[in-house]
């Protein structure tokens, strides 16, 4: 199990006041290896050199966004399953989504509280080490197949990287609602997973299909939102939602709602 002082911790903030606010903090916690980078392109290279444990960033970077940072991340084949959080004074929501959707364990404003820090942080931690669900589920995981559609490659990417560490082996990809409907009448899933906002047909809306085609009877449907989405339990209720999970990811609470699920179900 890793501990926070053996991390090795890539920062990209080409402010020197605000990467010193953000080692200290990160010392302060007992942080021992901190890398500073200007500029994002200069992280990756290094990080392709001495892999870190995590990636912290700024939004605003000289040669490339915040955004564009992680969206290179998660489509790399070296770096794709490395944690990052944005720390940014960034606040047009579009912006901020397209982050989420990437897979951010965390999204802190400038200038961040102690208390937030310290949540991101635990969030890191909770995800580097997080332990497989296998001896803690009726069934063997590795015959287990999961369905995850979601619009963002980089999100579905994000989420099968979360399964994988949870001891999931078997997926099944699908970037729209309707794209996915052929797989529910080829094999049997014991989970799907579906993102709320999506072209077309949104998970809900998918969610009920899936619950009206009577293809899936017994499968458990977890939707992804994220803190801008707006959705009642009644709503979710009506469309036959499982279990409903917030992006960022909170590691520890995904992993119960999956453990439930699979006991459940």
């Amino acid at each position: 199990m890793l501990a926070l002082e053996q991390l090795l911790i890539s920062l990209a903030e080409p402010s020197q006041v605000q990467a010193q606010i953000i080692t200290k903090a990160l010392e302060a916690m007992g942080a021992a290896q901190i890398e500073v980078h200007p500029s994002g392109r200069e992280l990756i290279e290094q990080a392709r050199q001495r892999r870190p444990n995590l990636i912290i960033s700024a939004y605003h970077l000289p040669d490339i966004t915040g955004a564009e940072l992680v969206r290179e991340l998660r489509e790399s084949d070296d770096l794709y399953d490395l944690p990052f959080i944005l720390i940014s004074s960034e606040t047009n929501p579009e912006r901020l989504e397209t982050i989420r959707q990437a897979g951010s364990l965390a999204i802190l404003s400038k200038p961040f509280t102690p208390e937030e820090f310290d949540l991101a942080m635990q969030s890191v931690m909770s995800f580097l080490n997080c332990p497989s669900l296998g001896a803690e589920v009726d069934s063997d995981m590795a015959l287990m197949n999961v369905l995850i559609v979601d619009d963002s490659s980089t999100s579905r990417h994000h989420i099968r990287q979360v399964l994988e560490k949870l001891g999931f082996e078997h997926f099944c990809e699908a970037a729209s609602s309707e794209a996915a409907i052929p797989y529910l009448e080829q094999e049997p899933f014991k989970l799907i997973i579906t993102d709320y906002h999506m072209p077309g047909m949104d998970g809900l809306d998918f969610a009920r299909h899936v619950r009206s085609s009577g293809l899936q009877p017994d499968t458990p449907v977890m939707m992804i939102t994220s803190d801008s989405d707006n959705i009642g339990q009644s709503d979710l209720e009506d469309a036959g939602i499982a279990a409903c999970c917030q992006k960022p990811f909170d590691m520890e609470k995904m992993r119960e709602l999956i453990r439930t699920l699979l006991n459940e179900y």
